[in-house]
């Protein structure tokens, strides 16, 4: 890690723990940060190769993805941010040229401390130096270690390296606890919103975890996890654990409340990065190497209406559509996500927006958004995982 680098990234979040930096994303709800997210190991994976998967939940509805180019010895890097994020100064899922990745899940259960609300939410900040300052997992616990306190942050971060080693890191204003990867028997990770390691009972997403853990588990035993199961599985499906049953399955069912799904209302994007098969160690990773073989598969918008396309970490690796090119910066592609999730959700009395019309999903006519949209998902992993593996894709 460059030190002098990291030095000069950690000043700003030195001026916001000293108080004299206000944060706007400190205004917004508490549970305005969501998401159902896994770290996936090269030995559970179907392709060899380690992943994580966000399926990402917020109030703030306009995603888009950039490439951030090298710049003061910093890693270039490809990553999620909000659409009126026009610095790009939070990223929100990412992986950078040396095959570090990262992203995060809100926790509501593991502050323990005063620090005030208008010093909170900087884990999109966090991920930002992660991603110029990282290359291994050793990398990011070092930076975690050097944050002035408080960081600012109550998150479970979850990142892979070159090397195929990942972790979460439940981290709060002055620790974290780790969870290593290594240490998981079937080799994958889970976590919502609330920390394994917090306060029990409290938080968020319990059972949107157990509808995770009910899909995910039971695939390990088989071929292994794929990015494609993750986002055209796990991310469009309408499994309830507490209730015991998927609703789309019921085909006589039409009209179903918004409540502890995967898929909610307020998500804005299904996003797995896939790695590269394990090599010794990270440092031995080269930019042409991830370049040429990490692939970030992105849905933007309300995943049951998102298609999936391919983001490598190059200055040509983001197709315009899912860059900030449409209006107040937004992504042409989740805009037009965010079109097709207003007919799942259509407007009625008082503005209320949670009741799902599954009939738009799926309906006997085969027209439903899961209906068209997934199969033509499947070519495109289908089409783009064989020009990688065959080595096919070169980015000079």
């Amino acid at each position: 890690m460059n030190h002098h680098l990291l030095s000069t990234l950690l000043r700003p979040l030195r001026l916001i723990a000293s108080g004299s930096l206000l944060l706007s994303a400190a205004l917004l709800p508490a549970d305005a940060y969501s998401c159902t997210s896994a770290i996936i190991s090269a030995k559970a994976s179907a392709s060899g190769r380690p992943m994580l998967w966000k399926h990402r939940d917020t109030s703030t509805t306009d995603n888009k993805v950039e490439y951030v180019a090298s710049a003061d010895g910093a890693y270039a890097y490809v990553a999620l941010f909000n659409a009126a994020d026009t610095q790009l100064k939070e990223a929100w899922t990412g992986m950078n040229e040396v095959g570090f990745a990262i992203m995060n899940t809100a926790s509501y259960n593991i502050k323990a401390d005063q620090v005030p609300d208008r010093m909170m939410d900087r884990e999109g900040e966090v991920m930002t130096i992660a991603l110029r300052s990282c290359r291994s997992v050793e990398d990011f616990e070092a930076l975690l270690d050097s944050l002035p306190r408080p960081m600012g942050v109550e998150a479970n971060f979850g990142v892979i390296d070159a090397s195929g080693a990942g972790a979460y890191y439940e981290t709060n204003n002055d620790s974290y606890i780790k969870y290593d990867l290594a240490d998981a028997p079937d080799g994958v990770l889970i976590r919502t919103n609330y920390s394994h390691s917090g306060r029990q009972g409290e938080g968020y997403g319990y059972v949107r975890e157990c509808n995770a853990e009910h899909l995910i588990r039971p695939v390990i035993d088989g071929e292994g996890i794929s990015a494609e199961f993750l986002t055209e599985d796990v991310s469009r499906s309408f499994y309830h654990d507490v209730m015991g049953a998927d609703m789309l399955a019921q085909t006589d069912t039409r009209w179903v409340v918004d409540e502890d799904f995967i898929p909610r209302y307020k998500s804005t994007a299904t996003i797995v990065i896939e790695g590269i098969q394990p090599l010794a160690s990270a440092a031995e990773a080269t930019p042409q190497q991830i370049v040429n073989e990490y692939v970030m598969w992105t849905g933007l918008g309300y995943p049951p209406c998102s298609e999936i396309v391919p983001v490598w970490c190059h200055a040509d690796g983001v197709r315009a559509d899912l860059r900030g090119t449409g209006p107040d910066g937004t992504s042409p592609m989740g805009n037009l996500a965010k079109q097709r999730r207003a007919e799942v959700f259509p407007p009625r009395a008082g503005g209320n927006t949670r009741y799902i019309d599954l009939q738009v999903l799926r309906n006997s006519s085969g027209t439903g958004y899961l209906q068209t949209l997934v199969p033509r998902n499947r070519e495109t992993y289908r089409l783009i995982s064989h020009r990688r593996d065959a080595g096919e894709i070169q980015f000079e």
